[in-house]
This record gives structure tokens, C-alpha cells and sequence, in this order.
């Protein structure tokens, strides 16, 4: 019996790794064309009749044409000020929101909570209408702070940083308190090394929705001086240069991804622990 167990369990690992590995090769391999095609010259791109998977004379014309095609620096410049402006007052924002909601205690909170939630089955885009027209009114079309505003609060954040700031035990809050400590000191001395994972998980995943931002930009603003790398490749297609050079075109997509994988490799570690995170550390 014990062998007969043993070639099943076997088996049973070995097909649940091939169609891990199956899957994996599924959803990588649109990143893996659009590399291999960045290195592909024009000719050569429009000379294939049978795709090939395997560059034999490999360039880096087209990422110097994406770069000349549009001002695609500049697009990079814009994204990192709205990605990381965006992502600072947000995080002030959520955070001293969350520790309002899990430990300060004022009429009302329970409401304004449930509110809050609330607002999470409203999809985002029935509020674009609004959040356009206000900006126009306040005369910030074509601005940064247009950008940025919408952008600075999320309820699904709030919620998730107030649950985990909600399994650190009262009695350090208390202790604190009876030492004299501020809620602010607390809250930066105590509270947010603790959650450090969720914390840094939160930014990450505000960075990448920064930089992924396509309507919201596209909408706002017309002026090349505020358009984001996302601008950016609409630009690229919408001139006809990307139509018809694909090549160059997905040097310019690579260029614009490669940060946010970048940013995945180094802090997957953080993500998983933060979205995983159950307990309290110590």
C-alpha cells in the first residue's frame, strides 16, 4: 500500500507542476514576444511570414526610435512626480484615517465606517463624470494637482490597514497613553513598524496603479507638458508611427513595464507577507 501511495502522490506532483509550468508559460509568453520583437529590426519584423521566436540579428534602433518618436523622457518625468506625489499623500491620508477608525473613540464612527464601505460597490468609473467636472470648475485641467487629487484616498486601503492595525493589542495603546505617548508618536514609534508588510504592500500597489493610469490622464489633460507614459504610447499609436513600426512600439511598452517589474522582483517577498499577513508579529 505505502508504495502504491507513494506513485500516486508522485504523479499526482508532477501533473500539478506541469500545468503550473504550462500556465506559466501561457502568461509569460506575451512579455517574452513583446521583448523578443523590441530587438527585431523593421525589415526583418515585416519579412516574416512564419513568426520567429529567436532574434538572429538583434538592434537597439527601436528603443532609440521610441524615445525620438515622442518625448517619452519627459512622459517618464511626469509619471514619476504624479506616481510618487500621489502615492506620499495618500498614504498620509489612509493612514492616519485607519488608526482613526481602529483606536480613537468618537460618536459616529461605526457609521461613517459602514459609509465608507459603502462607497467600495460604487465602481470608479460612475465617478469620473464628477470628479472631471470639479477639476474644470477649480481650473486644474492640464495641472499636476489635477492629476494627483483624485488619486489620494481609497477606501479598500483604509480597510485594510484598519484590520491590521486592530490586531495589535489595546494594551500597548493603553501603556503608551499611561506614559505619555501621543497618538501620533504612537502611531509612527508602534503602530506602523508592526504592519510594516501591509504598509509597504499599500505602496507598491498604489505605485503600480500610478503608473498604470490610462483614462483618468487621458481625460485631464491635453497638453503635452502633463502627459504620462501611458499618454505616451496612445501618442505613439495615434500618430500612425506606432501602426506602422511595431517593433519600436514595443521598445516603448518594455521600457514603460520594465520599472514596475523591477519594482515586483525586489518586493514580492513584501507583497505576499502583506496581503498573507493573519497576526501580529512578536
Amino acid at each position: 500500500m505505502k508504495p502504491k501511495d507513494g506513485k500516486t502522490f508522485s504523479f499526482g506532483r508532477a501533473a500539478v507542476y506541469l500545468l503550473l509550468v504550462l500556465w506559466g508559460v501561457i502568461v509569460l509568453f506575451p512579455f517574452y514576444w513583446m521583448v523578443l520583437s523590441s530587438f527585431k529590426s523593421y525589415s526583418s519584423y515585416n519579412a516574416e511570414f512564419v513568426p520567429r521566436f529567436i532574434v538572429t540579428d538583434p538592434t537597439l534602433a527601436n528603443y532609440r526610435d521610441a524615445f525620438t518618436a515622442v518625448p517619452l523622457a519627459r512622459y517618464f518625468l511626469n509619471t514619476l512626480i504624479f506616481t510618487a506625489a500621489t502615492t506620499a499623500i495618500m498614504l498620509t491620508v489612509t493612514v492616519l484615517a485607519a488608526f482613526a477608525f481602529s483606536r480613537l473613540e468618537f460618536r459616529g464612527k461605526n457609521a461613517v465606517f459602514a459609509l465608507f464601505l459603502s462607497l467600495m460597490m460604487i465602481p470608479g468609473e460612475l465617478v469620473v463624470i464628477t470628479n472631471f467636472v470639479t477639476i474644470t470648475d477649480w481650473n486644474m485641467r492640464n495641472t499636476f494637482w489635477g492629476l494627483i487629487l483624485p488619486s489620494v484616498t481609497s477606501v479598500f486601503y483604509i480597510y485594510l490597514l484598519k484590520e491590521n492595525f486592530e490586531q495589535i493589542p489595546d494594551e500597548l495603546y493603553k501603556a503608551a497613553k499611561i506614559d505619555g505617548t501621543s497618538d501620533l508618536k504612537y502611531l509612527l514609534k508602534v503602530m506602523l513598524p508592526i504592519c510594516r508588510p501591509t504598509v509597504v504592500t499599500v505602496t507598491i500597489l498604489k505605485v503600480i496603479e500610478c503608473w498604470n493610469s490610462y483614462v483618468w490622464p487621458r481625460l485631464i489633460t491635453d497638453e503635452q507638458a502633463y502627459f504620462l507614459v501611458s499618454n505616451g504610447i496612445q501618442e505613439i499609436r495615434e500618430n500612425g508611427f506606432g501602426r506602422e513600426n511595431i517593433p519600436a512600439m514595443m521598445a516603448a511598452v518594455v521600457v514603460i513595464s520594465l520599472p514596475l517589474v523591477i519594482l515586483f522582483l525586489v518586493f514580492r517577498g513584501k507583497i505576499m507577507s502583506g496581503v498573507m499577513r493573519g497576526g501580529t508579529k512578536g
